[in-house]
């Protein structure tokens, strides 16, 4: 049996230290040469140890300033189901308040944004033709759970009251109610989850450390016509959050 790496043990040894209310908290963790020279290892393998840690959402990286004992964060469950988007409103929202969690998000639209070949694809349209793109940040209580940038071909939505999808009598009503309010009925989604590492700047916009894992959802609505009407790319943190997929049976 192959002995167990060194940073891995360092990493129990801490999280130990922190079951034992050693550090609770709050608590600034001593310095990675300190921790070192207790343990026997070098400052690398410390290191090493307290990313895996902060990526589990056991410790925190706080710029400048050092580690620290991350408070308890409770997992926020997210719900992917065709069955949450209705007349009421953002899925998002109700599956906050189902957990009495405060849901709010942050958003940034740029219309007539050229589509790169992928997002093309996806929508099936011509690469460069003209789309709505919208970044969100959502948050609960406060704190980023969620990331996703949303693609709508302009030639769907241009010239109506739901060109943008935060703006307007229909914002912040989801793609299914602001589709119909046009008049395009959505048949069915499709959505493809993977993990994989987040990039610098979504562990910055999320506040995880980089390369800590992630759920990347590319999820596509179409019209009762079999035509893409909208596609994102949902980015979710694995150590705060749970994916759970709800499957409606016909009877």
């Amino acid at each position: 049996m192959s002995e167990q790496p060194p940073y891995l043990r360092i990493a129990d040894e801490l999280r130990q230290r922190i079951a034992e209310h050693v550090w609770e908290p709050g608590d600034r963790l001593p310095s990675r040469a300190q921790i070192g020279q207790e343990c026997g290892v070098g400052e690398n393998v410390v290191r090493r140890a307290q990313e895996l840690l902060i990526s589990q959402g056991v410790l925190e990286g706080r710029a400048g300033s050092g580690t620290y004992v991350a408070e308890p964060r409770k997992r926020v469950r997210v719900v992917r189901s065709s069955a949450r988007e209705q007349p009421s409103g953002s899925p998002f929202r109700q599956d906050m308040k189902a957990l009495r969690r405060q849901a709010d998000w942050e958003s940034r639209t740029d219309a007539k944004v050229p589509a790169p070949g992928e997002i093309a694809t996806r929508l099936g349209i011509a690469e460069g033709d003209l789309c709505v793109r919208t970044t969100y940040e959502f948050l609960a209580d406060g704190k980023p759970v969620q990331l996703s940038t949303s693609w709508e071909p302009y030639a769907v939505t241009g010239g109506t009251l739901v060109v943008l999808p935060e703006g307007g009598p229909h914002a912040g009503d989801g793609v299914v109610n602001r589709m119909a309010a046009i008049g395009v009925a959505i048949s069915h989604a499709v959505e493809q989850p993977e993990p994989r590492h987040a990039t610098a700047e979504e562990a910055s916009l999320l506040g995880i450390q980089k390369a800590a894992l992630v759920t990347h959802i590319r999820r596509t609505y179409y019209s009762d016509e079999g035509r893409p009407v909208e596609t994102a790319d949902i980015v979710v943190p694995a150590a705060h959050c749970e994916i759970v997929y709800e499957i409606p049976i016909s009877r």
